[in-house]
């Protein structure tokens, strides 16, 4: 009997999507270029399982039913475009080629046209959920050939999460590289979800002098309410963890934080369509900055903190925290599905920002309940062009800003880094702002370029220039406008 999919790419994730897929009654066909994976997968967790394990390409294409359904967990880059290369000449018309990586968009649109040139099917899944997703049940957001989603679509959502009333957390997003940028903008607030959570963390300890059982309790209740998230759930947990000598396990991590580029990706993307993707942006700096450990380590005794003073901790602080924090999380977001919405509009891809927000609730790392309320903003206006907009969220941000505009300025005056935070109250009080400083900005560029200017006192789209000196002309610049 011939298996329901083949899958390439025996890594982490690889492994426990096969154990998920094989778990929901499908059979799987497997292949690792380094063959020793396939025989140790084997020999262990594979044993007994109704998997096929196969040492070639060849054999892998040769063990699926048709249409063939061939899935690469494989590194995002050249690995994948090598991989096609290779499987072209072995499929046949109908058949299916997905890629389960964290692959850049851009990327997966080039191999949809080349796959499908070749009268094959291309798709570009994101997947979010880490190990523990892949195997009980990731996000999937699927993108690509929208023809080829109907063969895929029971299999894909009997693996993924369920939430409410067993709903899959799984879709198909749009068209092109449509699955795969939704998961870097994913992957982007997941970033500022961190950050946030650490600066937060870093204010309790340093600046109110909280304990670490202070701390995790603190975090344990806030996850009962309208921060419940996983995030916030297992930094509760991480806080706990003792090691044998019954010291905290945190206290000993160094303080320099990996990343894989995604968010690096999001920034980048955001920038080139002119959207504020401002905490991420930050949050990225920020990991860049704990790279640069020896330097740090040679400026803090070259600039040296004050002595750590007493805060007082009225009765409210944890409660000025908590708002904060949700402040922070809501903007975050906002610019998150802005940068979906510009993004959809740009290529027609017709994201649905609700149902977004809905498979992001279980399985993804930044499922929280919080996403319900995005959901909710969508379906009572479809046409809402930022969630700030929402009588919801509006609400919230009303009650919660001067929380954090007082927990930023706490921070600041402590000299405790908090970029997401106040990047957040930044990014608030500008776009709250109806009459920003930049009209000056604008002269200048008049000045030393004859950019134009607009004026409040005319239409918009009308542009002028001053001939600011009296010695230049009236010859304007026709450059790029941001």
């Amino acid at each position: 009997m011939k298996a329901n999919i083949g899958l390439i790419g025996l890594a982490v994730m690889g492994e426990n999507l096969v154990l998920n897929l094989e778990s929901k009654g499908y059979r799987v066909a497997v292949y690792n270029r380094t063959i020793s994976k396939v025989d140790d997968f084997h020999s262990n967790r594979g044993k007994d399982k109704n998997i096929i394990f196969t040492h070639s390409l060849e054999e892998l294409v040769n063990s699926v039913e048709r249409p063939r359904k061939i899935m690469m967990m494989v590194k995002a880059g050249s690995a994948v475009d090598s991989n096609i290369d290779l499987l072209l000449p072995l499929l046949e018309k109908g058949d299916i080629i997905i890629d389960g990586g964290n692959s850049n968009y851009l990327d997966t649109e080039r191999r949809m046209q080349k796959v499908e040139s070749e009268n094959k099917y291309f798709i570009g899944c994101g997947i979010s959920g880490g190990e523990d997703g892949a195997l009980n049940g990731p996000s999937l957001m699927v993108g690509g050939s929208k023809a080829a989603y109907k063969e895929i679509k029971p299999m894909f959502e009997a693996i993924s999460a369920k939430v409410d009333n067993n709903t899959p957390c799984c879709a198909w997003i749009g068209t092109g590289g449509a699955g795969h940028f939704v998961k870097m903008v994913h992957n982007g607030i997941e970033y500022a979800d961190m950050q946030l959570i650490a600066e937060t963390y870093n204010i309790m300890k340093k600046v109110y002098h909280l304990s670490t059982e202070e701390m995790a309790e603190l975090f344990s209740t806030w996850n009962e309410g309208e921060l419940n998230s996983y995030l916030i759930e297992i930094t509760s947990h991480i806080l706990k963890y003792k090691t044998e000598d019954n010291s905290y396990l945190l206290d000993n991590i160094l303080d320099v934080a990996g990343q894989k580029g995604t968010g690096k990706l999001s920034a980048i993307t955001a920038l080139e369509v002119n959207v504020p993707l401002t905490l991420v942006s930050s949050s990225v700096f920020e990991r860049y900055l704990s790279a640069e450990k020896g330097e740090r380590e040679e400026a803090s005794k070259l600039y040296k903190k004050p002595a750590s003073t007493n805060v007082n901790k009225t009765q409210d602080f944890a409660n000025k925290l908590k708002a904060a924090l949700y402040c922070g999380k809501i903007i975050s977001y906002t610019q998150g599905f802005e940068l979906m919405k510009r993004m959809s509009d740009e290529k027609g891809w017709e994201l649905k920002l609700g149902e977004i927000a809905l498979i992001w609730r279980g399985g993804c790392i930044i499922r929280s309940a919080f996403l319900n309320k995005i959901d909710d903003a969508y379906k009572d206006n479809s046409k809402l062009s930022n969630l700030v907009f929402d009588p919801f969220f509006k609400e919230v941000l009303t009650e919660g800003e001067q929380a954090l505009r007082e927990i930023v300025a706490l921070s600041i005056t402590s000299r405790i880094s908090c970029p997401t935070l106040s990047s957040a109250i930044n990014w608030f009080d500008s776009f709250t702002d109806n009459d920003m400083p930049t009209s000056l900005i604008q002269a200048q560029r008049d000045y030393f370029g004859s950019h134009t200017y607009e004026r409040k006192d005319t239409e918009r789209g009308q542009f002028f220039h001053t001939n600011w000196t009296g010695k230049g002309g009236n010859t304007t610049s026709n450059s790029y406008n941001g």
